[in-house]
């Protein structure tokens, strides 16, 4: 035998429920983008099934789906025709589109010319347009800048809160996932470690690479803790959360190894 073989993916199993947002963590060839290309029909899988109820719109790769040859105005009608819409159905989406996707002029030159920023912000405008049922986001988003990002997570936790929109999130950003998805699923080799409440799932994930950092750095990993508390008498600062409301905003898209916490804060 002159070969080894190799599995993306094995032996990978999990549900989701409508309206749910998912994220799908895990470092570089560990089978999320995989993962996701079966889900929405591009590859098939070499055993095993995917049962999908609803319409999809996908941002996979950069570029997928979409030709560079065409202008960006020919690309928008030509994803609608992809995904079963009629030219009329189009040209109705057609300014919401544009206003979304905010690229001016450059809508009637070819996408070929694009910066990646220009290209994300029209595939993802496309991509909300068509109301899907189900709708997948693959680290397409961070080329954009900041504000483009922002207006985008906007976007899809209205779709979120409306439960109309099944979200499936791909993200190194652990912040990201921690704020936008309700499960996550952590993949490793192919397998999944854990599928559980995203805020669990980051903990998980953020350990497992902080401790492996820190021992490459050769740092010492157990630091002692230990707990201060301070007691505030002045009457007037009645504006401090109780401890519990305030660990609850301090760890809102953040993470922590618990080595150390803030436990009030007062201005």
């Amino acid at each position: 035998s002159y070969h080894k073989e190799f599995y993306a993916l094995n032996d990978v199993s999990f549900e989701i429920k409508r309206g749910e947002c998912v994220g799908i963590l895990g470092k570089n060839g560990a089978g999320k983008s995989t993962i996701l290309k079966i889900i929405t029909g591009v590859l098939t899988p070499t055993s095993g099934k995917v049962t999908v109820n609803g319409k999809i719109s996908a941002l996979l790769e950069l570029g997928a789906g979409f030709n560079p040859e065409y202008t960006g105005m020919e690309n928008i009608y030509f994803q609608g025709n992809l995904m079963g819409f009629e030219r009329e159905e189009m040209e109705a989406k057609v300014q919401a589109i544009l206003d979304f996707a905010d690229i001016g002029a450059f809508i009637d030159q070819p996408v070929k010319n694009y910066s990646s920023g220009m290209f994300a912000r029209l595939a993802f405008a496309v991509a909300i347009s068509v109301e899907p049922d189900i709708l997948i986001v693959d680290e397409a988003l961070s080329v954009g800048d900041m504000f483009f990002q922002a207006k985008s997570m906007s976007h899809m936790k209205k779709l979120i809160e409306n439960d109309k929109t099944t979200v499936l999130f791909v993200s190194h950003d652990i912040s990201s996932i921690k704020a936008m998805c309700s499960k996550a699923v952590l993949l490793e080799n192919g397998t999944i470690k854990i599928y559980d409440r995203a805020d669990k799932v980051t903990e998980v994930y953020f350990a497992e690479q902080f401790g492996k950092k820190v021992n490459s750095l050769g740092l010492q990993k157990d630091i002692t803790t230990s707990s201060i508390n301070t007691k505030f008498n002045d009457d007037s600062l009645n504006c401090t959360y109780s401890n519990d409301v305030f660990n609850k905003l301090s760890s809102f898209q953040r993470v922590q190894n618990g080595n150390a916490n803030f436990t009030n804060v007062v201005l």
